[in-house]
């Protein structure tokens, strides 16, 4: 893959990109995928029907639009899915972006990721300049995480993480908290992780796409969760931001960190300073809302509609919050699109 195929949206400088509610949108999360190696529950159905490829943007797409986001001034690029690793070619997109880096014009490129193909990707993200990156992980039971992924492989997980760590890339562990899957297992995931010097957040389940299971009977609130916690270790508040939206506590006991990212219980609409891009360039401003802007369109389309001006339409109809509801047995989920669709 070569820059030269990318398009100059105008002469003229653009602006920033500011919500109608004074926020600065500073932070794109790049889908390049809906397909993953998982079928993990809380995510996806079972028998799962993907996107037809020709429906993805292609990696030149993918690059013209995140390089109009940087633009306008988002400093922060995370790649994601579905799983980002097992879209053919993606590491060509990944080394090109990171010229943004190289130019001073991004402070981070970053991944989330499930790990499964990590050991293979390592040494290439590195090289590409990621610092750090996200990895998923919901157990390590063997067997309870083979149940949550529905048939993954923990062993490989594993050992990508070490991989990552090897080519010196920090890990941040992401668990989604499952009341009746592993609950029980969150305080010895924690100190595993900081005897690893991970830091480890945990994240409410989220009412995304019809997974065919009642989502209630799984959501525990992290408020809960804190509670518990504190029964047994020292949790100080930190200041420490990695520009996304967990809420930081400081371990005392282990000097490692937890994050509470908490979407159902305490949302943090107020601050909230990113958009996301779909694999088929949908552009949606907020996570639980349907509203998008249909980026595929102006790109492929010979209309008189910039890519910026297109931009501009999306951030001016971000909303002040979601509507998120996990409240009701049997409720239909809050946003139809899956979670892997729109991108993590």
């Amino acid at each position: 893959m070569t820059s030269h195929v990318l398009l100059k949206a105008k002469d003229t400088a653009p602006t920033g990109l500011v919500d109608p509610f004074g926020r600065r949108v500073s932070y794109l999360r790049l889908s390049v995928t809906d397909r993953c190696d998982l079928r993990c529950t809380y995510c996806m159905a079972e028998n799962m029907k993907f996107l037809p490829r020709k429906d993805l943007l292609t990696l030149e797409e993918l690059d013209q639009v995140a390089s109009a986001f940087i633009g306008r001034g988002v400093r922060k690029l995370r790649i994601t899915g579905g799983e980002p690793l097992v879209r053919r070619d993606v590491m060509e997109l990944i080394e090109s972006l990171s010229r943004h880096l190289q130019s001073g014009a991004l402070d981070e490129l970053t991944l989330t990721t499930n790990g499964t193909q990590l050991a293979r990707f390592a040494d290439r993200l590195a090289a590409a300049g990621m610092k750090r990156i996200n990895v998923s992980i919901d157990s390590l039971d063997p067997e309870t995480y083979r149940r949550i992924t529905r048939g993954g492989d923990l062993s490989k997980v594993l050992v990508g993480i070490e991989a990552a760590q090897a080519a010196g890339i920090k890990i941040k562990l992401n668990c989604v908290a499952l009341k009746q899957d592993n609950l029980d297992e969150i305080p010895a995931m924690i100190a595993w992780a900081h005897e690893r010097d991970m830091d480890f957040t945990l994240i409410e389940a989220m009412p995304m796409g019809d997974i065919s299971e009642d989502r209630y009977d799984q959501f525990v609130s992290l408020a809960e969760i804190r509670a518990n916690l504190e029964r047994d270790w020292t949790l100080e508040t930190s200041s420490h931001l990695t520009g996304g939206p967990a809420r930081y506590v400081r371990v005392a006991e282990t000097g490692g960190r937890i994050g509470f990212i908490t979407p159902m219980s305490h949302n943090f609409c107020e601050s909230c300073n990113r958009v996301r891009l779909t694999c088929t360039g949908q552009l949606y401003p907020c996570l639980g809302q349907d509203n998008m802007t249909d980026l595929r369109a102006v790109l492929r389309a010979d209309n008189d509609e910039s890519l910026d001006a297109a931009i501009d339409r999306a951030i001016g109809i971000k909303p002040k919050g979601h509507d998120f509801d996990i409240s009701r047995q049997g409720q239909s989920p809050s946003v139809a699109r899956f979670m892997s669709t729109t991108g993590g």
